[in-house]
């Protein structure tokens, strides 16, 4: 994802604890059943990351780009804050520590080769670069040093302040995007927010007038997206310009920086407050997102470069729909169990002969710590 992958977080977070009342299930229970919650918002977030790489070929076209800059000032964002959610407690547990390596790192290199590999058999100049993420690639890495600080801002009096501070000096500075640095600072405000959210902010959302006023802030945010899609350059909403890259005198890019942050949270939650909290027919999809975040580059790319997302009639509102309605079909293929099974072994390699058993009474602690932490 240009200024998405997430997710992609997101994407990688399929297997984590999502926001419920319930309490963890005692010695000699039963395991408490998954909420499906979070699996809606990622599924629903992870065919928006796809609509998105699709919409670019057609940005020429009103509202292809109006649809374009709809979808982004708040998906990744989202995505942001999801993984930032779930990672509250990441560092509580041996199995989620693993994922450190094995469903970041791994799959990083490998999606780096293989993307490398796909431009090259497509005519391009063979390029790789392991420290400069390649397209979609970058959120794998921004997710892993994200989660390393996790400590560091859960022991801060004023987290989030600090974040979107750190956000807003970042415009003065022309970040590197080697490991994701560019975006790394831009987006820190979401990932911070998540890590601050608990399961009653949730339930706040489950109200009448507030799904109410969510579907109001949808609507009035895709009727300015519609009115100033041609005028505005769609470079902020990357989180990764400086405000010099830009154009824009620091004033005006902080401006800017912070209504988009703006934006995106008030989209956000309204999105989290209209997704279902039931159990729906894309829920186990939306514990798979990793693989259709990391593999819908192939067909996207190859459709790209064969010219397919560019064709005439696909510069249109009904070309909007039939772009969003083909991406829609693609996340459910790369989600279903059977994406899963085939790719494992690559994407979700097992690496237990890298790391050392721990202690029994380390584990044992570990444990505590963690049924505390959801209590």
């Amino acid at each position: 994802m240009t200024t998405t992958t997430l997710t992609a977080t997101t994407a990688t977070t399929a297997t984590a604890p999502v926001p419920g009342p319930k309490a963890p299930a005692r010695a000699g229970e039963p395991a408490r059943r998954r909420e499906p919650y979070l699996d809606n918002v990622k599924f629903v977030l992870i065919a928006l990351v796809v609509t998105g790489h699709s919409l670019v070929p057609t940005l020429s076209a009103h509202p292809s780009r109006a649809a374009y800059l709809f979808i982004y000032v708040f998906h990744m964002p989202l995505f942001v804050i999801v993984s930032g959610y779930l990672s509250r407690t990441f560092w509580n547990s041996d199995a989620k520590t693993t994922k450190l390596v094995d469903t970041f790192l791994a799959p990083y290199v490998v999606v780096e080769i293989g993307y490398a590999a796909l431009r090259f058999a497509l005519g391009q100049k063979w390029s790789l670069t392991i420290t400069d993420p390649a397209w979609l690639n970058w959120y794998l890495i921004a997710l892993l040093l994200w989660r390393l600080t996790t400590p560091v801002w859960q022991r801060m009096r004023f987290p989030l302040p600090i974040a979107v501070a750190v956000c807003l000096l970042a415009g003065f500075s022309q970040l590197p995007s080697d490991f994701s640095m560019d975006r790394l600072f831009g987006l820190l405000p979401f990932f911070v927010a998540g890590l601050m959210l608990r399961p009653e902010h949730f339930e706040l959302l489950d109200r009448l007038w507030v799904k109410v006023a969510a579907a109001v802030t949808l609507l009035g945010a895709a009727v300015v997206a519609v009115l100033v899609a041609p005028a505005v350059d769609l470079g902020p909403i990357y989180y990764k310009n400086s405000f010099q890259q830009l154009g824009m005198p620091w004033w005006t890019g902080m401006g800017v920086r912070a209504g988009l942050l703006v934006a995106a949270l008030a989209m956000s939650a309204a999105v989290l407050a209209l997704v279902p909290r039931r159990r729906t027919w894309f829920s186990g999809l939306g514990t798979r997102t990793l693989y259709c975040y990391l593999l819908h580059g192939v067909p996207v790319l190859v459709a790209k470069e064969m010219g397919w997302l560019g064709a005439p009639w696909l510069h249109g509102p009904l070309g909007v729909v039939a772009i969003a309605g083909g991406c829609l079909a693609l996340s459910i293929v790369l989600c279903l169990p059977v994406t899963r099974a085939a790719g494992r072994w690559l994407l979700e390699p097992r690496l237990a002969w890298l790391y050392r058993p721990r202690p029994a009474h380390a584990i044992a602690r570990a444990r505590v710590i963690e049924v505390r932490s959801r209590g």
